[in-house]
């Protein structure tokens, strides 16, 4: 497939410019570029999702125009959307084959059939994911495998990844790399996108690089490193993008003991287990392992969105087990979620109302808001967290999802939180807006907050924290410090449930956070 000199204008704004783009049959080209660079806008005209102001495509060597996404799948053409596209209230398989539903009799919906094709493709990414289950009930990783069967199931030509791999575990990464391996073994063309640079290089065997909307670099991927990549994206050197530690260590802030949580998608497991830890003033602890460790359920009931079934969690020295959202966020612990779309914000919301909406109450003067002084403070966050906007009345989808994640953590820090939460905190966002997060977290740090991360990325876990905490099924398995460690000690450590924990629970009392 190649699109030739295709350019695309949003009102004044340049999304492409004049982008010349190859792909191979049989072949992965990774496609790399900082949010807002015009990647998915390229993709979404490749995929008929949107159509170019000027230029052309060619599909097989003839001309091609998509009137829609359906058009593109019937030429063979499919993508995976970077925010997920599905229906929470239907079905794995309604999903899966919503818009060509199998149909037997000329009348009725062959189920049976297509159950049986959605539990091959599940069991060709090992998923054990059953069919007939709610989408709304999966896990975030589980909803992207749901997304990624379903581009499979396609069987395209051209199958366009737009960050596949968000809220995947490092073995479910395996898996989708394998299969990707299987497509292309049989013609099959692959764009992949990714903000996990060095994730992407080991699948590529192309890479272009676009920056403001231009194509800027195209080579062999054996040919160049992460390096290069960054110096063409952003124009830094990777090693600048993790900030200093260090930060003097204080009292504890945030203690948890004894906490015991039901999974709230099956009540008679716990997805936590009798768990014990302390975070203390100055600190950045990381919470890291694999999908179903239990951080997203560790960090929901610190926040109050999940019931305590055992145990007790503390803020400055003051219980919190049973109080609500609204309380924590009032006794100084908020939470950045997981998922930006579904958790952090309000689609229909301008940037300014989703920053100021978890602190609207510091605004009031007695039953009104003070319009005056929540805009001098909305304003003073943008700045503070560098949000890229054209104003505080800009709508919240016309950012990038970089400054989308921004405007999330922009929303906490209002709260002025003394213990901040964040899970995944870089989820689906470039290099260059990661490591604005990272400062934002080393910050809040230095200015004397507890700060307690769950992440999924190696690189992140050695390089972002003081401590890291190692998850398996609902407990604390093990407590490395990211000096010392290794990236395959930290998935040794994350995939050894038999062995026993080389630490209690519970991190050290020591003034320092010195660990056992």
């Amino acid at each position: 497939m190649r699109a030739r000199d295709i350019t695309k204008v949003y009102g004044g704004t340049h999304a492409l410019r004049g982008v010349d783009f190859a792909i191979r049959a049989g072949c992965v080209t990774a496609l790399f570029g900082e949010n807002g660079a015009g990647k998915s806008t390229l993709m979404k005209i490749l995929a008929g999702v949107e159509t170019p102001t000027t230029g052309t495509l060619e599909l097989f060597g003839e001309a091609a125009v998509f009137a829609s996404p359906v058009e593109a799948v019937d030429r063979g053409v499919a993508i995976i959307h970077q925010e997920l596209n599905l229906c929470p209230n239907l079905s794995v398989t309604d999903n899966l084959f919503m818009g060509r539903e199998l149909i037997r009799g000329g009348l009725f919906v062959n189920e049976g059939a297509q159950k049986l094709i959605v539990a091959d493709v599940l069991a060709r990414l090992e998923e054990k994911i059953d069919p007939n289950a709610l989408v709304s009930e999966l896990r975030l990783g589980q909803q992207q495998v749901v997304e990624i069967a379903r581009a499979i199931s396609f069987e395209a030509r051209v199958l366009i990844m737009d960050e596949p791999t968000s809220a995947l575990s490092a073995a479910e990464v395996e898996v989708l790399f394998r299969v990707i391996r299987e497509l292309t073994a049989t013609g099959v063309a692959i764009v992949y996108i990714s903000h996990h640079l060095e994730e992407a290089l080991l699948i590529a065997d192309d890479v272009v690089v676009l920056r403001d909307g231009a194509l800027v670099a195209v080579a062999p991927a054996d040919e160049v490193d992460i390096a290069w990549v960054v110096a063409n994206m952003v124009g830094r050197n990777p090693d600048d993008l993790y900030p200093e530690m260090g930060a003097p260590v204080g009292e504890a802030l945030l203690e948890v003991r004894g906490l015991s949580v039901a999974d709230p998608a099956n009540p008679g497991r716990m997805a936590v287990a009798d768990l014990d830890l302390t975070v203390r003033a100055g600190e950045i602890v990381c919470l890291y392992g694999l999908m179903g460790a239990g951080r997203t359920e560790l960090l929901e009931t610190l926040a109050g969105r999940l019931p305590v079934q055992k145990g007790s969690v503390h803020v400055d020295g003051r219980d919190v087990t049973a109080a609500s959202i609204a309380d924590r966020i009032e006794l100084g612990m908020a939470l950045v979620p997981e998922d930006r779309q579904r958790d952090g914000l309000v689609q229909t919301m301008s940037v300014g109302d989703n920053l100021s909406l978890a602190s609207i109450r510091s605004f009031l003067s007695g039953p009104f808001v003070s319009g005056r002084r929540e805009q001098v403070a909305v304003k003073r966050t943008i700045v503070d967290v560098t949000v890229k906007t054209l104003g505080p009345g800009a709508a919240i989808g016309s950012l990038s999802g970089g400054n989308q994640q921004k405007v999330v953590i922009g929303k906490v820090l209002l709260t002025a939180p003394r213990v901040l939460l964040l899970d995944e905190p870089t989820r689906g966002i470039d290099v260059g807006a990661k490591a604005d997060i990272f400062t934002l977290m080393a910050e809040q740090a230095r200015s004397g907050r507890a700060v307690l991360f769950a992440t999924s990325e190696l690189g992140e876990a050695l390089n972002a924290a003081d401590r890291v905490l190692v998850m398996h099924r609902g407990r604390v398995v093990r407590e490395l410090d990211p000096r010392t460690t290794t990236k395959e000690d930290l998935m040794a450590a994350s995939d050894d449930a038999a062995s026993p924990p080389e630490t209690t629970n519970d991190v050290s009392d020591d003034a320092n956070g010195a660990l056992a």
